[in-house]
């Protein structure tokens, strides 16, 4: 029988190495955004998403324990994940940067509980945010899928440290 520890016995590359091996895997790239409380508007870039479980819908993505944002996406009840499609690089940079109003000029239109989707993502996730766990220097967001919508496009990915576009693998 295998007993468990709390955390790995050793460890043999440092962060940097960690991060570098981390950026081989491509992932998607998403906006996560919702609505305080006064109405302010609120998103930020992700590409820390995946699918939990198909019954009931469940998806992650995990959040920084030093972002500014992260006492707000705790708190709220709901947030949508945007998606984003190959020619929305912009899109992403924009919602990356420490700017005073991420939405100016963006266009997007209000979920059923008041939350921003955006105009030509590939996919959008209304969630319910059902549950959150820290762990390392993360908090791990578990949101409960209420509504989504699907509009398919070629998939903005990021990869080696730069965002790029998906392609058909050849055989």
């Amino acid at each position: 029988m295998h007993t468990r520890s709390a955390r790995a016995l050793t460890r043999e590359f440092d962060t940097p190495h960690f991060r570098h091996a981390l950026s081989q895997f491509a992932t998607g790239v998403t906006i996560i955004t919702t609505r305080l409380s006064d109405g302010t508007l609120l998103g930020l870039t992700a590409s820390s998403f995946n699918s939990v479980s198909l019954e009931p819908p469940l998806v992650l993505w995990s959040l920084g324990n030093r972002a500014s944002s992260l006492e707000a996406f705790t708190g709220n009840s709901h947030y949508v994940i945007n998606v984003l499609g190959l020619n929305q690089t912009g899109l992403a940079e924009r919602f990356s940067r420490r700017i005073k109003n991420r939405f100016e000029g963006v266009d997007y239109t209000l979920s059923r509980t008041g939350n921003p989707i955006l105009k030509g993502v590939s996919a959008w996730f209304e969630c319910h945010n059902r549950s959150r766990y820290p762990e390392g220097d993360h908090v791990i967001f578990v949101g409960e899928v209420e509504r989504c919508e699907a509009y398919p496009q070629a998939a903005l990915v990021f990869h080696g440290g730069q965002f790029a576009t998906t392609q058909a693998a050849e055989k």
